[in-house]
C-alpha cells in the first residue's frame, strides 16, 4: 500500500521514523518501507501555509492513504493530555473579519465558502477491506471536532470566544489545510493527533509532550500494521 505520512515536525513522529527503512530522502519528502507498505514521509513545517504548499505538489502523486499526525491542544477537559484522537472535522477558525468584539468567518461574510466556515472531513478509502481495517483501528479513538489557527490560544477571553463560536474539542495549526488539500485531490485521508496540553494560558510546565508523542507513534505503528 502506498501511504503518505504528513507531520509538521520530525519530532512528532520521530519514534516511528526509527522503525521505518529509509529508501531515499529529499528536502521535505523522504521515502521508506514499513513491512509491505511504501511510506512517504512529508515534514511540512509548522502552520497551514506550509502544509498547503507542500501538499499541493506532493498529492499530485497518487497515494492510497494520507495520514496527518501531530500533537494538539485540548479545549475539552474530558480529553486529557496523552490521549490520541481521531479528528472527524476541522475548519479555519481565524480566517475572516473582526466585527467589533465579534468575529465573522468568510462564509458569514458571503465570501469564499469553499475554504472558511465550512467543516472539512476525513475521506474514506475506496477499498472495502482496507476501509474496514482502518475503521476498526481508528474507531478505538475518541472522535473530535477541531479548529485550525495561525495563533494558538493562550488568553482566557479569546479562548471563551472561540469555544462559543466553534465549540471545538481541540486546535492545531495545520489540520484544516491538510483536509482541504486532500479534499481538492479527492485523496483518502485521516487526521490523528495526541493531546499534549489543555488550551489555557501558556504554561509549558503543564504540557505532557513526551507522553503525547509516544502515544501518537504507538498508535501510528498499530495503524500501519492493520493495513
Amino acid at each position: 500500500m502506498k501511504i503518505l505520512l504528513v507531520s509538521a515536525t520530525k519530532f512528532e513522529i520521530n519514534p516511528l521514523l526509527k522503525k521505518l527503512k529509509k529508501v531515499s530522502s529529499g528536502d521535505a519528502l523522504s521515502k521508506h518501507r514499513f513491512g509491505k507498505h511504501s511510506v512517504g514521509v512529508l515534514i511540512t513545517g509548522v502552520g497551514m501555509t506550509a502544509t498547503a504548499f507542500h501538499l499541493g505538489s506532493i498529492l499530485r502523486n497518487k497515494y492510497a492513504l494520507v495520514v496527518n499526525a501531530g500533537v494538539a491542544g485540548s479545549f475539552n477537559k474530558s480529553i486529557p493530555p496523552g490521549t490520541v484522537v481521531n479528528v472527524v472535522s476541522d475548519c479555519f477558525a481565524d480566517m475572516g473579519s473582526e466585527d467589533g468584539g465579534g468575529f465573522m468567518t468568510l462564509e458569514e461574510l458571503g465570501l469564499d465558502q469553499q475554504i472558511s466556515g465550512s467543516r472539512f472531513k476525513a475521506q474514506g478509502l475506496n477499498n472495502k477491506r482496507q476501509t474496514a481495517n482502518i475503521k476498526q483501528v481508528i474507531g478505538s479513538l475518541p472522535q473530535v471536532n477541531a479548529i485550525t489557527v495561525n495563533t494558538v490560544h493562550g488568553n482566557t477571553a479569546s479562548i471563551k470566544k472561540v469555544v462559543k463560536k466553534f465549540n471545538p474539542d481541540i486546535e492545531s495549526m495545520e489540520g484544516a489545510a491538510f483536509f482541504f488539500a486532500c479534499q481538492e485531490f479527492k485523496t483518502s485521508c485521516v487526521q490523528v493527533r495526541a493531546i499534549s496540553n489543555y488550551v489555557e494560558r501558556r504554561n509549558k510546565k503543564n504540557w505532557k509532550l513526551d507522553i503525547a508523542v509516544n502515544s501518537l507513534n504507538a498508535f501510528l505503528e498499530r495503524l500501519f500494521f492493520s493495513l
